[in-house]
């Protein structure tokens, strides 16, 4: 399942920050501006409220973390999640297989660092779409989607990325006010 939150300035920080575990609150507050501490309060919640309704789960959850930094919950190997936030959303997916999620801000197209990211292929799709933009966030949203799906984490080459896992399924969202793009990775073999 895939839990959502747009519109993060809308719950009490400070009555937010007393239903975390003390993990998560001490990571929040490390945030040095306000809007990121919410951006990770909101993603954490939605964890929260996942764990609810799919598992019954009421207490808020520890994590463990794998050697390339892809989070766990302490004890409950059977549950697998990932959380992501940007600036105008915080998304949280559950399963009972290893998943990724991204979501990112559309901001303004920069070609020098999609041909940094992207193989030819890509910045062909990128290029000739009306909105490059957009392309471009869906493609990043789909690697690093892929990368927390398998723990990797970001690495230096990214380029063809996607080419190399083709036993894995996208689903990819844009919001209807165009104002950021998520994407979720998942195992082929899940999805059938």
């Amino acid at each position: 399942m895939i839990y959502l939150n747009d519109h993060i300035e809308d719950f009490d920080l400070e009555e937010a920050l007393t239903r975390l575990s003390p993990q998560r609150r001490e990571q929040a507050l490390r945030y040095k501006h306000e809007h990121g501490r919410r951006q990770s309060v909101a993603a954490y919640l939605l964890l929260c409220e996942g764990l609810r309704e799919e598992y019954g789960i009421t207490e808020s959850p520890v994590f463990g973390y794998h050697e390339g930094g892809k989070p766990f919950i302490e004890g409950r190997s059977d549950i697998h999640f990932n959380l992501s936030h940007c600036r105008e959303a915080a998304v949280c997916i559950i399963a009972p297989h290893p998943v990724g999620i991204d979501v990112e801000s559309v901001r303004r197209f920069k070609e020098d660092l999609a041909r940094y990211t992207m193989n030819e292929h890509e910045m062909e799709q990128i290029l000739s779409n009306k909105r490059p933009d957009i392309a471009f966030i869906r493609l990043w949203t789909m690697k690093e989607a892929l990368l927390k799906m398998t723990g990797e984490g970001i690495r230096n080459d990214l380029k063809n990325i996607l080419e190399e896992h083709t036993d894995v399924q996208f689903h990819t969202i844009v919001s209807p006010d165009e104002r950021y793009v998520y994407s979720v990775a998942s195992p082929t073999a899940q999805l059938r």
